[in-house]
């Protein structure tokens, strides 16, 4: 299921909806991916209710609950603002930068955890936004503001 609570030119919930299953199959993720695009007020919302951090973020993903995993592989939520705004800063369209967050959030429920897996996220996205045809990815970037990304609880990779 997508959700775009906010517009994001040149980008649907039918097309976000085909890349989110794309970059899922090229990710080896199982289960179906929620997504939210929403603002910024409600990110900080999920990021101060769920992580404890009573600040704006760009995208946050949720593993689902062991009890509920069957067929879910989880949900991501993606601020369509701070979307917009990195994708000015670094000079491509709003729409690929969703699905930059999007395949971030997707990499992130694949168990993947760019702050404790010596750079195997980060050589898995930087090949994957290849394949997907996506500009700079967020670990590649380096970029403090882009990097504003934390996720939720984790599930460990399965191998």
């Amino acid at each position: 299921m997508i959700i775009l609570r906010r517009r994001v030119p040149g980008l649907s919930e039918r097309t976000l909806g085909k890349f989110v299953a794309r970059a899922s199959s090229a990710a080896r993720l199982k289960g179906a991916v929620h997504v939210l695009v929403s603002g910024s007020r409600e990110l900080r919302s999920l990021n101060r209710r769920f992580r404890g951090h009573d600040k704006e973020t760009d995208v946050l993903s949720f593993p689902p609950l062991p009890e509920l995993a069957e067929g879910l592989a989880g949900d991501i939520a993606i601020s369509a603002e701070i979307a917009a705004r990195n994708a000015r800063h670094l000079r491509h369209s709003a729409a690929d930068e969703v699905r930059v967050l999007a395949l971030h959030g997707i990499l992130h429920l694949a168990g993947y955890d760019h702050e404790r897996d010596d750079g195997e996220m980060a050589r898995k996205e930087e090949r994957l936004r290849k394949v997907l045809g996506l500009p700079a990815g967020l670990i590649q970037r380096g970029d403090s503001r882009s990097r504003t990304q934390r996720t939720g609880p984790r599930r460990k990779r399965k191998s």
